[in-house]
């Protein structure tokens, strides 16, 4: 039942409080109201008995009906004798009532009965008698309002106003904590895609302003780490491979025997093919910028370039839209399962490539024997190879991995998947920018 993102429960936990906090107010409000305003009313009412008693012990019996009717005219109060056979109506059983009760009945008498209607005709009615000596008993009735209790509506304007501006403070307060802990979490994945952030404003309070200073100081090492690293294997790269090209000159020019000749030409081709893996490796999440790219010529160039080197594909190829890519990350991942679909499986290999979903699905079929399931995760991290399922395998165990960190620089995934036929697929999933 809780949100799930911080701005929303910070909203909903201060709303939560506010609101919690204006009722426990209004509560104890009216509990506290309760006892002045009963008071209140029986004052009046009680004013009232005590100002037609005394109207009717000083005014003359035949001038009684007309000031009866001078009550009713001005003031909406009526007299009207009582009768045992009245009907009445109890007013509802409530603390106000019952402190009303008990203040008329404190200044007009334990005899004096209150109702909410008799005989159907509703209104505040009071009983009281001339004196206490007489048993003939009268109903003063007053306005209903007399013995209602309104909760003033001023109050509960105000109370809604406050209500209103602590939630926009509450929503002021949670956008405030939650904005620098999102722009955080869209830097940390552009960390983790291994591009290197724009800083962090470091402003706020002090916490944030600390942890906006520790990420940017994280990201500075990063971006200084990955410029050591990369200067550090392109030396690495040019040292080697110059002593390299000497040696594969030297073996061709000095071993006369022709199949000792081919084996150190092979040995020292597998040796540059592992350099360039590992440089591949290295520079895969760096240094190509994402472009507009025509992603079906560039799929059908590699084909066409795999036929050249004695491996056909079978291709089919729906029209793709144009969209932003980095065409070198691209074209060496799709290169990659091809290799691997050509070294550790077996022919006919397939590219497949379709739009589904607002995605491009690249699937490169062979019909080797496939992984066992539980390999799958373990095969795309770097350095990992399978020895059992898909033999000969002479590689570095970087392959699957380049292509892993290709498709996460693009925002897709890697997916290998065992055909039921025979064989393996791996699908890269590639989201479509334009």
């Amino acid at each position: 039942m809780m949100p799930r993102s911080l701005l929303a429960r910070t909203f909903f936990l201060l709303a939560l409080l506010v609101l919690l906090t204006t009722a426990g107010w209004l509560s104890l409000f009216r509990f506290i109201d309760a006892e002045p305003r009963a008071r209140e009313s029986a004052q009046l009412a009680a004013s009232a008995v005590n100002l037609i008693r005394a109207s009717l012990f000083a005014a003359a019996p035949e001038k009684r009906p007309g000031l009866f009717i001078e009550f009713s005219n001005r003031e909406g109060i009526r007299l009207l004798p009582a009768e045992a056979s009245d009907q009445i109506e109890a007013l509802p059983d409530t603390r106000f009532v019952r402190l009303l009760q008990r203040e008329l009945e404190a200044r007009l008498g334990s005899h004096t009965r209150i109702a909410a209607a008799v005989d159907g005709i509703p209104g505040f009615w009071v009983s009281f008698r001339l004196d206490e000596q007489d048993e003939d008993e009268y109903w003063l009735v007053l306005p209903r309002e007399r013995a209602a209790r309104n909760f003033a509506q001023h109050w509960l304007s105000w109370s809604l106003l406050a209500i209103f501006l602590a939630l926009a403070m509450a929503w002021l307060i949670a956008s405030r904590i939650s904005k620098p802990l999102k722009a955080m979490a869209r830097s940390a994945l552009t960390v983790g895609k291994g591009q290197i952030p724009e800083p962090l404003p470091e402003e706020g309070a002090s916490e944030l302003r600390s942890l906006a200073s520790a990420f940017n100081a994280m990201a500075a090492d990063l971006e200084r780490h990955e410029k050591d690293r990369s200067e550090v294997l392109a030396g690495i790269s040019h040292d080697l491979r110059t002593p390299l090209t000497r040696l594969r000159l030297e073996a061709e020019m000095s071993i006369a025997d022709p199949a000792a000749q081919q084996a150190v030409v092979a040995d020292i081709e597998q040796m540059e093919s592992v350099i360039s893996q590992f440089m591949d490796y290295a520079r895969t999440e760096s240094g190509e910028a994402p472009m507009p790219t025509d992603l079906t010529g560039l799929l059908q160039h590699i084909a066409e370039r795999q036929a050249c080197i004695g491996r056909p594909l079978e291709v089919a190829i729906e029209p793709l839209p144009e969209m932003m890519l980095r065409p070198k990350a691209v074209t060496r991942a799709v290169t990659n399962l091809i290799d691997n679909a050509w070294k550790y499986g077996a022919g006919p290999v397939k590219l497949t490539a379709a739009a589904v979903h607002g995605e491009i699905w690249l699937k490169i079929s062979d019909g080797g024997p496939g992984i066992p399931e539980s390999e799958i995760e373990r095969l795309k991290r770097p350095f990992t190879r399978l020895e059992s399922a898909r033999t000969n395998a002479s590689g570095t165990g970087l392959g699957l991995a380049i292509v892993d960190r290709i498709a996460r620089l693009h925002g897709g995934r890697l997916e290998l998947n065992n055909n039921p036929q025979g064989g393996l697929t791996a699908c890269l999933h590639l989201p479509i920018r334009q």
